[in-house]
């Protein structure tokens, strides 16, 4: 059996790379976007300002779910976005946070991503909702978060980005991307006309074969 240290030191590979993923896949650029996983009682976290190109393993910054820093490091700014979905979502074990420009554009809308695809049931119900807008970095925007993920795995935030979780970090960028490709769909298919939406017992069957399916 691995040790703590050895333990720590693969989930912080694994986040580090995880972290470059965003720019790779075009879901962040810069320091916007930031992941964490689920360590202990709290969670490793992406540092504030870090890069594609400074990350490294050793900068995530553990944090307990109430905000205190262990170790060295400056957490994200928005590490209590993270911390809500840890604490009200059991099968979370890694969270995303991105900027991509097709969930950009809906969120400044105030727009959820309804369900004109079936593929919208692979975050929990008939739509990925959009959150009401609050502060990047703030409590507000944490607890907004929290409350357009409830029976979902992600959501847009108002005139900000998206955010999902998963059970492992490769699930939750992964989840990420599909969002995004989602998101692009929707607004192509909105410049021939409003599309045809499935309905709730449509929606519903889908639900069903994702669960037996696993998306």
């Amino acid at each position: 059996m691995p040790s703590p240290d050895d333990a720590s030191a693969a989930l912080r590979i694994e986040l580090c790379e995880t972290y470059k993923g965003l720019e790779r896949l075009g879901l962040s650029s810069g320091s916007a976007g930031n992941v964490s996983a689920r360590w202990r009682s709290g969670m490793l976290i992406s540092p504030t300002g870090a890069t594609g190109a400074t990350i490294t393993p050793e900068g995530f910054v553990e944090v307990l779910l109430d905000g205190r820093v262990l170790g060295p490091g400056n957490p994200s700014s928005e590490w209590a976005m993270h911390a809500e979905i840890y604490a009200h979502h059991a099968s979370a074990g890694a969270v995303v946070h991105a900027h991509p420009d097709c969930c950009v554009a809906l969120s400044c809308h105030r727009r959820p991503i309804p369900a004109f695809h079936y593929m919208v049931a692979a975050f929990g119900g008939d739509d990925v909702p959009c959150s009401d807008y609050a502060p990047f970095g703030s409590h507000d925007l944490a607890l907004a978060a929290a409350r357009a993920l409830e029976g979902r795995t992600a959501c847009l935030l108002a005139n900000h980005g998206m955010i999902c979780h998963a059970g492992s970090l490769s699930g939750a960028l992964a989840s990420a991307s599909k969002l995004e490709v989602l998101a692009r769909q929707y607004i192509l298919s909105l410049q021939i006309g409003p599309p045809v939406l499935l309905s709730d017992e449509e929606m519903a069957v889908v639900g069903d074969r994702y669960r037996s399916y696993g998306g």
